[in-house]
């Protein structure tokens, strides 16, 4: 999207007042639920809260106007904080910053030249399985604040997931998640009940974020401590956020420039490094609150979500500290349920997927479930798809001995031909060559590959051992068939691959 389209986004947020209010009333939503979660990442980094808050203000400005997808929401998130702790607890935060920096700018790097298109390899069940397991994590992320608490808790908790089922029946002029927040907290402070609230995660910055730059020694030495954490961490936030986006482009019917969002996300990291936040990436658990629960469809949720949460932990941090978790458990554990294909893992749906396709969601949803880390899923899960295809595809090949033999002059039977059908790979190529009679074929033998489709040096290295094997016979080979880049691939590799063994 170029700056056209982002103004185009944000004409569209003040087309009409319920589209502006539905931005608005969305934005203040996500920041609410931003707070908690980006005081806990801060955490689990090893670093003071303001890190991560301040990184959630920036990231979610900068991202508005930045990124290719409008209404995603990026902020702090707890795979970057996995990546990056390191960091932070052996060389300390000014080498902490300069990992998110570099970061950013090789995000910047990867997505000109093209790994946003890398999306199209990855596979549905494999996309399936990233959201079931995002929808466990972002509920099982719930349970430490409903163990050991006071038992009003619960009820509170109950109360707020009735609020956001039965609401929207009666009105969706206000989102309901803000609804239940709203009132969950009027009934603590009217009642003076005691529970764990947003003050109990972490002291709330009381000023403005400030320029930051980190000192470090700007040396090869430096590069090589933060390269490989910064590495990872472009890595998994592109990953995130292609995913995030993806999920987002099948509810709004809309295409995501990922172009455009991957070196987003590497500007709004840079932006972020430079303020002294931890950086961040797309939020899968933020993105549906805006977009599936509260409506939200421009860039301007995205930016009022960032400009609502420095305004309330700066300006009103004492009154946002009176929020009980119980409320924001309760949206989370809506966000969860919403995110869920709950279609994917229906009885008759399970009985009618193939058994393939059902194996590389499980490994997606029990590697990310396991390691709490998507990017690790994500990975798990393609590699076995792919094994899974590759499999398939090697049963479709076929090897036929053609029954019409040829005659010489005299007679005597002298040329055998076979007959290769199907997609010829490392995976289905590779008995190819135990599949022929060396001994006991005639001294011409005919493979004939009109049906075939050579896809790798794995089968021209099989065809050469095949013609080494009868060669040893004193026999001769001849494959026909072939056009196209089949032949051509042959025609270059074949005799250049080794001894053919």
């Amino acid at each position: 999207m170029d700056p056209v389209g982002v103004l185009a986004s944000f004409r569209y947020a003040f087309s009409s007042p319920r589209r502006l209010r539905t931005e608005v009333l969305a934005g203040l939503v996500v920041a609410l639920a931003l707070i908690p979660e980006a005081i806990s990442f801060s955490i689990l980094a090893g670093v003071d809260p303001r890190v991560g808050l301040f990184a959630s203000f920036t990231m979610a400005v900068t991202i508005a106007f930045t990124g290719g997808r409008p209404a995603m929401i990026s902020a702090a998130t707890g795979a970057i904080a996995l990546v990056i702790a390191p960091v932070a607890r052996e060389y300390g935060l000014d080498y902490f910053i300069a990992t998110v920096l570099l970061a950013g700018i090789i995000q910047v790097v990867l997505s000109l030249v093209g790994v946003g298109r890398l999306m199209r390899f990855i596979p549905r069940s494999v996309m399936v399985g990233f959201v079931n397991a995002l929808a466990i994590l972002i509920f099982t992320a719930q349970i430490p604040h409903l163990l050991g608490v006071p038992w009003l808790v619960y009820p509170m908790v109950a109360a707020g997931i009735a609020l956001m089922v039965f609401f929207p029946r009666l009105s969706a002029a206000v989102p309901a998640p803000l609804i239940a927040i709203v009132a969950l907290t009027a009934l603590v402070v009217l009642f003076g009940w005691s529970m764990p609230d947003v003050s109990d995660q972490g002291e709330l910055p009381g000023s403005l974020p400030s320029l930051f730059i980190p000192d470090v020694p700007w040396t090869l030495e430096t590069l090589q401590i933060i390269a490989p954490y910064a590495f990872a961490m472009a890595l998994v936030g592109l990953m995130e956020s292609m995913m995030t986006a993806k999920l987002v482009d099948d509810i709004t019917e809309v295409r995501t420039d990922k172009t455009r969002e991957g070196w987003g996300q590497g500007v709004a990291n840079i932006v972020t490094s430079f303020f002294g936040g931890m950086g961040g990436c797309a939020m899968i658990g933020q993105t549906m609150i805006n977009v599936k629960q509260s409506g939200a469809r421009t860039r301007l949720s995205t930016l009022l979500a960032g400009v609502f949460l420095l305004v309330l932990v700066v300006a009103l941090g004492d009154i946002v500290g009176l929020i009980p978790m119980a409320a924001l458990v309760a949206v989370m554990i809506m966000v969860s349920v919403a995110t869920m294909d709950w279609h994917s893992i229906h009885p008759r749906t399970l009985r009618l997927m193939p058994v393939s396709e059902t194996v590389v969601m499980a490994v997606t949803v029990a590697a990310t479930v396991i390691t709490h880390n998507l990017a690790i899923g994500v990975i798990l899960g393609v590699l076995t798809a792919m094994v899974m295809f590759a499999r398939r595809v090697a049963h479709m090949t076929s090897l036929e001995k053609v029954s019409e033999l040829d005659s010489n002059h005299d007679g005597t039977i002298d040329i055998r031909t076979y007959r290769v059908r199907g997609e010829l790979f490392w995976a289905s190529s590779n008995d190819l060559v135990y599949q022929f009679d060396y001994t006991g074929d005639p001294q011409h033998v005919v493979i004939d590959l009109t049906e075939a489709d050579i896809w790798d040096a794995s089968t021209v290295a099989t065809l050469d051992a095949i013609t080494h094997k009868y060669a040893a016979k004193g026999k001769t080979v001849e494959i026909i068939g072939l056009d196209g880049s089949s032949k051509e691939r042959l025609d270059k590799l074949s005799g250049n691959l080794g001894d053919g063994h």
